[in-house]
């Protein structure tokens, strides 16, 4: 009986789900899939909890594991994009196109060559592409991508010392807002709360949940309070130690816990 599993596509791609045609396939293993036109190669990263007995239309399937003539073929593809990249360069300058190539990756079974760029401004490439198709002699796929795509397609290290969420795990681009920041108590410095990309971290986004129900369980700041040693006003907050800073009438400034605040 045929599983569905989940699969990564390339190192840092998209995850869909694929269905296994009886083969003997589990998370770890690396396959060779359907793509849209022509085949593609991935990871399987989980399996879905239900089996089916018949294929299901919405899925395409896995077409074997890859062995090493896969293995090869995806090295070779590597290197014959770099070469691709440097000729395509070398055609944006002389069609003196507005553009900034970034990487360039060839399919699974060279049906296609997908260039990526980034620009300011709408790019008529079709003179470049036409080029392009003589050189290789093959489908020529330009794609517009965003400073956030750009920064997964370079890889790098974050502010954290790690290397960046986007070029490891992270799948889908998040909306992250100043928001968020301030939820943190971060200072809003755009040095310290921006990624390499130069727009928002994406970590932002991770605890901000977790710091928004904290948050509703301890006063606001500027709330002034009774104590057990008079009127205080809130001038800080921690909601991860759930701690607030008050300051007195006398301009005496005290850090109490959440549950003493309540007594």
């Amino acid at each position: 009986m045929e599983k569905i599993v989940a699969v990564r596509l390339r190192e840092v791609g998209a995850t869909s789900y694929f269905l296994s045609q009886d083969l003997e396939v589990g998370v770890g293993d690396y396959v060779v899939v359907e793509a849209e036109r022509g085949l593609d190669y991935g990871q399987i990263i989980s399996e879905a909890e239900q089996e089916v007995s018949k294929p299901t239309a919405s899925l395409k399937k896995i077409i074997r594991i890859m062995n090493i003539d896969d293995l090869r073929q995806v090295k070779e593809n590597r290197a014959k994009a770099k070469k691709a990249l440097k000729t395509c360069e070398k055609k944006v300058a002389e069609h003196k196109l507005p553009m900034k190539l970034i990487d360039a990756e060839y399919s699974f079974d060279r049906s296609k060559i997908i260039f990526y760029f980034t620009s300011e401004e709408r790019v008529d490439f079709r003179g470049l592409v036409k080029d392009l198709a003589k050189i290789f002699k093959t489908r020529i796929e330009m794609r517009q991508v965003g400073v956030r795509d750009e920064a997964r397609l370079f890889g790098g290290i974050g502010p954290c010392g790690k290397p960046l969420c986007c070029a490891t795990f992270l799948r889908n681009f998040e909306p992250v807002t100043i928001k968020m920041a301030k939820e943190q108590n971060l200072p809003l410095n755009p040095t310290k709360i921006s990624g390499i990309c130069g727009r928002l971290m994406c970590c932002l986004n991770y605890e901000y949940k977790t710091y928004k129900e904290l948050l509703r369980k301890l006063p606001k700041l500027g709330d002034v309070i009774n104590t057990p040693k008079g009127k205080a006003k809130v001038v800080e907050l921690n909601p991860l130690k759930k701690e607030v800073v008050l300051e007195f009438e006398d301009a005496r400034r005290e850090r109490v816990s959440y549950q003493e605040k309540k007594k």
